[in-house]
């Protein structure tokens, strides 16, 4: 079962980046700005950047997430995301004789489908045991290893890269598993940096349309679903 953990993050968030905002266009001392930055000129701040699509002071606010109970399935999509930093359970060097696995909410809604999944999985956990009591490397036997396979990652992003993950993941036609990843990371940063992320979201949402054309789902999110799944 996938699990997300916030496990650091830039202490005031939301603060930060009004500050780095402020900054561009003052000639105090960033130390004055921050220290007369109440919520409501944070909110006017933010507001603003958006506005005006200046979104390099957002890069100054991270969050770091443990991830667990993930496929490589997952992680493979997760990577191409690469103004962030990983590490991730090595099959390298950790035995995966008995590997736990994530199965696809369609498998598990087909009784056949699942037997089959189950058996396959079984299938590779042998050859996988065989191989190694071969005497093959694990870096080598890893190969029969499958997507399925569950992994564990930590996972670091600014607030910038997190816009675009969310832009990207959140949509409907991504992938089901980092679909709910996408969602989970941002109700746990929608906590901490509520005004951050306040309007980040799917393109459909925060753009008005959508970049797929014609691949479009045809069924755009609403404010009231979001803020659905960020309370959920």
């Amino acid at each position: 079962m996938m699990k997300v953990t916030l496990l650091s993050y830039t202490p005031e968030p939301d603060r930060v980046v009004a500050t780095a905002a402020r900054l561009c266009y003052s000639p105090r001392a960033a130390d004055e700005l921050w220290e007369e930055l109440t919520v409501e000129k944070q909110k006017e701040f933010l507001a603003k950047l958006w506005n005006y699509g200046h979104y390099s002071p957002f890069e100054h606010a991270s969050f770091t997430f443990a991830l667990t109970g993930v496929s490589r399935a997952l992680s493979h999509q997760l990577v191409r995301h690469r103004i962030a930093s990983y590490a991730q359970r090595s099959q390298r060097y950790i035995n995966e004789a008995d590997f736990p696995v994530v199965v696809p909410p369609t498998v598990q809604r087909d009784p056949r489908a699942e037997a089959e999944f189950a058996n396959v999985i079984r299938q590779i956990r042998e050859g996988y045991k065989r191989l190694v009591a071969l005497g093959i490397p694990k870096e080598d036997a890893r190969y029969l290893l499958p997507n399925a396979c569950a992994t564990q990652l930590i996972m670091t992003m600014n607030a910038r890269s997190l816009f675009n993950f969310f832009a990207l993941r959140c949509c409907r036609r991504a992938q089901w598993e980092i679909r709910e990843l996408a969602w989970e990371i941002r109700r746990q940063v929608l906590m901490v940096a509520p005004l951050i992320f306040a309007q980040t979201g799917p393109a459909c949402l925060v753009k008005g349309e959508c970049p797929e054309g014609p691949m479009t789902c045809g069924e755009p999110y609403t404010w009231s679903e979001v803020a659905e799944n960020a309370g959920r």
